[in-house]
């Protein structure tokens, strides 16, 4: 019983080698695929974030509804956004996240 275990083990190896040999590396092709404006940036009018409610700006990307508060709390204790930018004053909003943003919101009638 032990030799034939071993001699379909020794079987099931060469196979395994046999298979794995017989592959070739396969090439490798980059290609450069350009991607349509209109895929990475939904074709939507930006937001504005002067006089959007919390259900507009949740549908941002990145923003949820404590955010969306946070931005309306501070719209409404320092008075409406100048710039885009000015963003940034508000607490969980950095770079990142504004760049994040571009393209989907405005001030005013400014993109």
């Amino acid at each position: 019983m032990l030799g034939i275990t071993a001699a379909f083990l020794c079987l099931v190896l060469t196979l395994f080698w046999r298979d794995r040999s017989a592959v070739e590396p396969g090439l490798t092709v980059q290609t450069e695929t350009e991607v349509p404006e209109e895929v990475l940036a939904p074709d939507v009018d930006p937001v504005d974030i002067n006089t959007a409610g919390v259900e507009e700006l949740d549908q941002l990307p990145g923003i949820g509804t404590v955010l969306a508060g946070r931005i309306i709390a501070y719209r409404e204790a320092n008075g409406p956004f100048e710039t885009v930018e000015d963003l940034l004053e508000v607490s969980g909003i950095g770079e990142a996240k504004l760049a994040e943003l571009e393209g989907w919101i405005t001030v005013g009638q400014d993109p």
